[in-house]
């Protein structure tokens, strides 16, 4: 008998035990619910798929080259007044009066020398002038021929010129080789551009972009992007805040742009930064960029 309420005993204790396990296990889990159940879904970046310029471009470089030029050697004992060099003058307007005949400005330009060396000097007796209208600046290039396909006449051009690192001056394609060069394998063209204000000297070294394939596409930025290998992913987020992991078909990337050609659609919201706090099919706070 004493056995019996013995194990009895044992047993009731057991089972309290385990009620109240049971029962703390329970009530924590309702207290971390209570606590965190309502925690508040992170605010996230966000922006919507617009349409965007895309082109691809080619790098190259050419040297500015003046649309008119006409070269004078003078001898030195024929100069009567002193030569205005770097003076504008119009057509028809004297350039130097000389002993023997009279300079005459064949088109509007500036008379300058190239530089001021003594090899300039024809010889000691004369000198070497130049008189350049550069209110247009040409530039010869060789487009490399896998992009002859693309390269046609008015076809725009970027350019940039180290006296103005920041600005961005625009031109043309004016010509195209009507062939390949078979000795670099190129296609020569030639790239015009306005310069009314003479900022570009003729001798000038450009920085040339030269767009091809100019198509509206979407875009979103490129901190958008997720990377797993070969494939894209954006979280793409629904009208409930939910972060869809989506995967997406990219083009290039341009300035802070990447290219979207499937996947997505226009319009569509997705998380434009802050990747890493966004847990795929969470609800998010959306934040407008």
């Amino acid at each position: 008998m004493k056995r019996s309420t013995k194990i009895l005993s044992i047993l009731i204790i057991f089972f309290l035990v385990i009620a109240t396990v049971i029962i703390a296990r329970t009530m924590i889990g309702n207290h971390f619910k209570k606590k965190f159940g309502k925690r508040q879904p992170p605010g996230i970046i966000v922006t919507q798929v617009i349409e965007k310029q895309f082109e691809n471009v080619v790098e190259s470089y050419g040297t500015a080259i003046p649309i008119q030029a006409k070269s004078y050697n003078i001898e030195k004992y024929e100069i009567i007044n002193p030569i205005k060099y770097n003076h504008k003058f119009q057509k028809g307007e004297i350039i130097t009066e000389l002993k023997t005949r009279v300079i005459i400005a064949p088109f509007d330009g500036v008379i300058g020398k190239r530089d001021f060396s003594d090899d300039l000097e024809v010889s000691k007796t004369s000198i070497l002038l130049n008189f350049e209208d550069a209110s247009t600046i040409f530039t010869d290039v060789d487009i490399p021929e896998i992009f002859a396909p693309f390269i046609k006449e008015g076809s725009p051009v970027e350019i940039k010129f180290s006296g103005y690192e920041k600005k961005i001056y625009e031109g043309i394609i004016d010509s195209v080789a009507s062939r390949i060069n078979t000795e670099n394998r190129s296609l020569a063209a030639r790239i015009k551009m306005e310069n009314s204000n003479l900022e570009i000297l003729p001798g000038a070294l450009l920085e040339l972009s030269i767009k091809y394939n100019i198509r509206s596409s979407l875009g979103i930025p490129d901190t958008s992007v997720m990377m797993e290998g070969e494939r894209a992913y954006v979280y793409k987020v629904s009208q409930k805040n939910i972060a869809n992991k989506t995967e997406v078909e990219i083009g290039i990337r341009q300035e802070d742009k990447i290219e979207i050609l499937s996947g997505i659609n226009k319009g569509d919201i997705v998380v434009a930064e802050g990747l890493r706090k966004v847990i795929p099919r969470g609800k998010i706070k959306p934040i407008n960029k």
